[in-house]
């Protein structure tokens, strides 16, 4: 794999994520809100900072896991199915490169975009942690923005599989939206219908509740931000009690692992149908 080839699509797709006004209003949308949640749960609060601060976390936590994967299914949707509706992507093809130089180009440049555009929406809403709130919960903060990109690159990375695999931008957004909303909303109804009808224990509930990422996310930022998941139930009980100290690595493992199966089957189809 050539190295500057991939640079040089990386460099193309940032310009073009600038231009995409899906992903410009989710950005800001996400960046206007994080930054009025901190502020209006920590100013004021004088000597219950401790508490400001739990209330700002899961705030932050519950809009990180509604925006968020929006953004990354967005804006992968629109990478692959888009070019290839507008024939730029044939004309790509016909250049000496490969279609791995041409996907990982394309992630890179769009996993860049939207890691900055997080990143700036938690550097300005950190700013207004640390100054009602103080540096003493600087790890903890830290913690939700490294489970926040993991979340964020593994919803791009769906978004990247479904636009490989569709031939319209249309379809591609459709099924995003649908993925959003499966994992979003539909999931924890779903989820408990399913164990009341089934009677599911806490071990069954874990695991069926693993086959969204979205709650292995919640897991793992709740754990590693206040060691605790009771608030998430006996399944998160559950989970403390047999991964103990582990929880929040592996969740983040999970999260990865996410990335990483989307795009093999991503890399697999586009190799064999290119601009088709």
């Amino acid at each position: 794999m050539d190295l500057h080839i991939v640079r040089t699509i990386l460099r193309h797709e940032l310009r073009e994520a600038q231009r995409n006004r899906w992903f410009v209003l989710c950005a800001a949308v996400f960046g206007v809100l994080a930054l009025a949640l901190s502020y209006l749960g920590l100013s004021g609060l004088g000597t219950f900072g401790v508490a400001g601060f739990g209330r700002t976390a899961a705030s932050l936590l519950h809009l990180v896991m509604v925006i968020v994967p929006l953004m990354g299914l967005l804006m992968g949707a629109l990478s692959v199915a888009g070019e290839r509706e507008q024939g730029t992507l044939l004309t790509l093809l016909a250049q000496p490169v490969t279609p791995a130089e041409v996907l990982a180009g394309k992630f890179a440049g769009s996993a860049v975009a939207l890691a900055g555009s997080l990143l700036v929406g938690f550097g300005a809403s950190g700013a207004v942690v640390a100054r009602y709130g103080g540096m003493s919960h600087a790890g903890s903060y830290a913690v939700l923005v490294i489970f926040t990109l993991l979340l964020g690159l593994m919803h791009l990375a769906l978004g990247f599989c479904i636009s490989v695999v569709t031939r319209r931008t249309s379809t591609a957004l459709g099924l995003a939206l649908g993925c959003w909303l499966a994992m979003v909303f539909l999931s924890d109804l779903g989820l408990m219908g399913t164990a009341m009808v089934l009677k599911l224990g806490p071990a069954e509930l874990l695991w069926a509740s693993l086959a969204n990422p979205i709650q292995a996310f919640k897991l793992g930022a709740l754990r590693a931000m206040h060691g605790t998941v009771d608030a998430l139930g006996p399944s998160g009980r559950y989970a403390a009690d047999v991964l103990g100290t582990h929880l929040a690595p592996l969740m983040a493992a999970w999260l990865a692992a996410w990335i990483l199966v989307p795009m093999g089957v991503a890399l697999r189809v586009f190799t064999r149908r290119g601009a088709v």
